[in-house]
């Protein structure tokens, strides 16, 4: 066969005419870059706008506002150098507080870094991140619940880039180009209709205000049932995850408190009439932490909430919060006397 090089100039193969070699008019790829630089500037007009009226929400680290919201707090408001770590979903962010710990000279600098929504192999994955980034941390306290430890199969560890929160959060690194990296407009647009009353607290039930420690109190004006129904298989996933959590804790001469929230009375005579369930669960947190100096404390058996203090099956109001957070004041003093012993 002949190569392009054999192949005579006019001949056998018509050259492309000059200014179009692609075969795209020039007309055409000017267009179609005023056309990008236009959406480009329309789309930072627009964030340029929603951010002047108060309904810009964060970047879409994780598509989950909760999320976001919280990895924009840790920007906006750092708790530097903490010694006490809350971790875990919307339990530990709704039901802790972490004015509690400073009060009882438990922690100088308590910090609430439990995220809306997340499984237990993505609780561990942020406590990872945050004990990677804080080496002043010297006590963990996980508040868990059933949901939490089922179903880890189908989500990833990662619920954000470590990479890109470490640039935002710590390196405080513009947001701007952020939004495009993680451009979803549904997203955006639904967000910026509610965030600004979720940060006035003026949604009852999905308010985004945090406490100086980051903790996210709930007090709504009634309760919405038990809201949660039949609880899914508990994955082992799940377990393992915080099984790793406890090593590398113990590896590095910090505590670990694993803290199992007070379940709703109706909720278990209804879904868990024998017991059997909860049951399992607590076996299941206690075999995680076997073999490392990981504490559990069930609460759900041990500490009585309120009668009124639960708005659903698994979170408390706020005033039901704070009792619950005196007496897991009570639980880190035990681990602090064994210290001194």
């Amino acid at each position: 066969m002949a190569s392009a090089a054999e192949v005579p100039k006019g001949k056998g193969v018509a050259q492309p005419a000059q200014g179009a070699a692609s075969g795209i008019p020039a007309s055409y790829l000017g267009a179609l870059i005023a056309g990008a630089l236009g959406a480009l500037g329309g789309f930072a007009l627009l964030l340029a706008l929603l951010n002047n009226t108060g309904n810009l929400p964060p970047p879409a680290f994780s598509n989950s506002l909760c999320v976001d919201e919280k990895l924009n707090f840790l920007r906006e408001r750092p708790v530097y150098a903490p010694d006490l770590l809350v971790v875990g979903s919307s339990v530990a962010w709704r039901h802790v507080d972490s004015s509690v710990f400073k009060a009882q000279s438990l922690a100088t600098q308590p910090l609430n870094a439990g995220f809306c929504g997340l499984h237990a192999n993505q609780s561990a994955y942020v406590a990872n991140w945050l004990l990677d980034r804080e080496p002043t941390i010297r006590q963990v306290v996980m508040v868990v619940d059933p949901i939490d430890f089922a179903g880890c199969w189908r989500v990833p560890d990662a619920v954000f880039n470590r990479q890109d929160a470490d640039a935002y959060v710590y390196g405080q690194v513009s947001p701007w180009a952020y939004y495009l990296r993680y451009f979803d407009p549904r997203s955006l647009l639904r967000n910026s209709l509610t965030v600004k009353d979720q940060r006035a607290n003026l949604i009852e039930w999905d308010p985004l205000v945090f406490s100086r420690f980051g903790d996210g109190p709930l007090e709504p004006q009634g309760d919405r049932g038990l809201f949660y129904g039949k609880p899914e298989a508990l994955d082992a996933g799940c377990f393992k995850a915080l099984a790793g959590l406890a090593g590398r804790l113990e590896s590095e001469g910090r505590k670990l408190l694993v803290v199992s929230t007070p379940l709703h009375p109706d909720w278990k005579s209804t879904y868990d009439p024998d017991g059997s369930f909860v049951r399992g669960f607590d076996r299941r947190l206690e075999q995680a932490l076997a073999g490392t100096d990981g504490r559990y404390w069930n609460a759900d058996r041990e500490w009585s909430a309120p009668e009124d203090g639960f708005v659903d099956a698994i979170h408390l109001r706020w005033s039901a919060a704070q009792q619950f957070s005196l007496a897991l004041a009570s639980q880190l003093q035990v681990d602090d006397r064994d210290k001194v012993d």
